[in-house]
């Protein structure tokens, strides 16, 4: 079977890890046709969007992206492209992983969990407005229909991969109504899944869970704020943003991306380590059906980790991404 992807090299690094991520990808063999738009700050000008409508026409008629990092501007500018992507194509799951790897020395050891976070509301929607000259309201919506789609996402997740335990997480002590809801819907949703243990953890509680214990967690449900904070956080317990892979899940269509940011000071400098958007790939191929194309850029990686050969700077090593991405390319021969 043959596939069209949308691929969206991104701003600053993205070209260059998107690049190495794409050859990787192709030297497993599966059949592929790249179809590249661009999206971001450059952009800007030609179109007067950094998201243009054939961008997204692209994605929903492939339904399958693999996207690099995009700018967004700090306080000021455009609307997050990411956040307009999520929304536009209703990918309501994000999917992060965050697991140790072999050759990457942490302070941590065991940490095999993913990070499943509802994408379409929540505070991190931005849906906000000045209340006067001196004062600013954000709006955060919480309901029904997308906690319990994104519960229910999550413990088939949690059953497809053979996982044990969906954890909670939530400030239902406070946001009582809001947070509440979220809760009261995982809660229903646990129980349909009787052969999957539950348990609830106020946020606050679970970041400082997270870097007491983080081995005894598995799945993370969460909404949309929470979320992002907490995948960020479980990046760090395994080697920071540069090795976190993640996807946007939709009924309709999926976005696979790095976690990380376009580290615009890096652009063009062929220096930076291209695994979080390769083992974002790795995650598209398996979401494609492709296991051992998969599990073929996975070895390879490992290999190359272990071998401590042929890594960027942020790696220990002084490879460039090109480099690195010939390495990988090469230990799947």
């Amino acid at each position: 079977m043959s596939y069209t992807i949308t691929l969206i090299p991104g701003d600053g690094v993205g070209p260059q890890i998107s690049e190495a991520a794409r050859r990787v990808i192709d030297a497993t063999g599966v059949p592929v046709r790249w179809e590249t738009v661009e999206a971001g700050e450059a952009v800007m000008r030609e179109y007067g969007t950094p998201l243009p409508q054939h961008v997204l026409e692209s994605i929903k008629r492939n339904r399958v992206a693999l996207k690099g990092p995009l700018t967004t501007p700090v306080g000021t500018g455009f609307k997050s492209v990411n956040v307009a992507l999520r929304q536009e194509l209703d990918l309501y799951a994000s999917v992060r992983p965050a697991r140790n790897l072999p050759g990457i020395e942490t302070r941590y050891s065991g940490v095999d969990l993913i990070v499943v976070r509802e994408n379409t509301e929540d505070l991190y929607a931005g849906i906000e407005h000045r209340a006067g000259p001196d004062a600013a309201e954000s709006i955060k919506i919480i309901t029904r229909g997308a906690s319990l789609r994104i519960a229910r996402f999550a413990f088939e997740l949690a059953r497809k991969q053979g996982r044990r335990k969906v954890t909670v997480v939530h400030k239902a002590n406070i946001m009582k109504l809001s947070d509440g809801l979220f809760l009261d819907c995982a809660r229903q949703v646990a129980g349909e899944y009787p052969d999957i243990e539950f348990e609830e953890y106020i946020v606050d509680a679970m970041c400082m869970k997270l870097v007491q214990t983080p081995e005894n967690y598995d799945v993370l449900l969460l909404p949309n704020l929470y979320g992002d904070i907490v995948s960020d956080l479980a990046a760090g317990l395994v080697g920071g943003l540069g090795v976190a892979p993640g996807a946007n899940i939709g009924d309709g269509a999926a976005v696979f991306e790095p976690v990380h940011g376009s580290a615009p000071r890096h652009a063009g400098k062929n220096r930076v380590n291209p695994l979080a958007i390769l083992l974002s790939g790795v995650m598209m191929l398996r979401h494609l059906g492709e296991m051992e194309a998969a599990d073929r850029i996975m070895n390879a990686v490992i290999r190359v980790l272990e071998g401590k050969k042929s890594l960027t700077y942020d790696l220990g090593g002084t490879a460039g991404t090109s480099e690195m991405a010939d390495a990988i390319i090469a230990e799947m021969k």
